[in-house]
């Protein structure tokens, strides 16, 4: 099957899970046990299910909030089976802006970072309004929106291309007031659903670790990563537990921010843990012999790169200080 085979059916099987995947708030920890256990299958298909159940739980949260969701989507042509990305990333020299043209919106400019953008139908992207960001639903498919095909040279995540798309005034809905992205009580659940991607998508390694443990002749040493492992990735699962509860409580604000800013921190640490543990205790091995396993550790350590490390912890500590005082 070839890479464009699995990536039409990994969208197929998006928008058929996106039709019955719970909504964060509602139900979250059988959201990120989705999530998880798809990551766990395999995590190019959960990064691509991820963002899809993401915009689907912005426009429902759109819908409570009173935004007329369902005209935005029918002003950009999509229907039930639509694909989604959410882009939301900043930089460059061309940010995307927002004009007001009669009755309807258009965009222009450069977006950065826009995952799958060559073969989704549809995305919600945020472009300033004035000195504010708002967000917006485009159609893809439209002659005036150009995605680029890299540059890409990853090795992990190789089908999963994130590159840049151009849009020269492109029509756009507007799905709520300027700013209204930024502050809609979702607005942190959806980092902590990446968290438990990245959790699923540990558990293989963590299960390669033990078997190497309890191999007939195993050492000390591959017993210790085995543990340790273990440890970091129940660990990692207890807080997922209880951000999920916390969220289905109705955790927002400041709260919220800090609920994910914590989660993120601790689930990036155990799986960043056990990728390092992976690589002392198994060796070479592995990765140049078992083409699953290889594929998935390359794709686990480039997705977990989206946390920024020492960046988010500093933000950690800046979110939690202001909450103390």
């Amino acid at each position: 099957m070839s890479p464009d085979d699995d990536l039409r059916l990994a969208l197929a099987r998006a928008v058929e899970t996106g039709a019955a995947a719970p909504l964060p708030g509602e139900d979250t920890a059988a959201l990120w046990r989705l999530l998880a256990e798809t990551a766990r299958e395999d995590v190019a298909l959960a990064r691509v299910l991820e963002p899809h159940l993401d915009a689907l739980a912005i426009l429902a949260q759109a819908r409570t909030a009173g935004v007329d969701a369902d005209g935005a989507l029918r002003a950009v042509d999509a229907g039930p089976d639509a694909t989604w990305g959410v882009f939301a990333a900043e930089g460059g020299d061309r940010p995307l802006r927002a004009e007001a043209d009669g009755g309807a919106w258009r965009l222009t400019g450069v977006k950065p970072w826009c995952s799958l953008a060559g073969v989704l139908s549809h995305a919600l992207v945020t472009a300033w309004v004035g000195e504010d960001r708002g967000l917006f639903a485009i159609d893809l498919r439209r002659p005036e929106v150009t995605a680029a095909d890299g540059p890409w040279h990853a090795r992990g995540l190789p089908r999963v291309v994130s590159a840049p798309i151009e849009l020269r005034g492109a029509p756009a809905a507007p799905i709520g007031e300027p700013g209204w992205y930024l502050r809609r009580p979702g607005f942190s659940w959806g980092g902590m659903s990446v968290a438990a991607v990245w959790w699923g998508g540990a558990a293989p390694v963590v299960d390669a670790l033990r078997r190497a443990a309890e191999r007939e002749g195993a050492d000390q040493v591959s017993q210790v990563a085995a543990g340790t492992a273990d440890a970091l990735h129940w660990s990692a699962g207890l807080a997922l537990d209880h951000a999920a509860a916390r969220v289905d409580a109705g955790a927002t604000g400041a709260e919220a921010r800090l609920l994910a800013a914590r989660t993120r921190a601790v689930v990036a640490d155990a799986v960043r843990r056990i990728l390092e543990l992976e690589r002392r205790a198994l060796g070479p091995g592995p990765v140049v012999s078992d083409e699953a396993h290889a594929r998935r550790v390359a794709d686990l350590e480039l997705y977990v790169r989206q946390d920024h490390g020492d960046r988010d912890l500093a933000r950690l500590a800046r979110i939690a200080g202001s909450d103390a005082a």
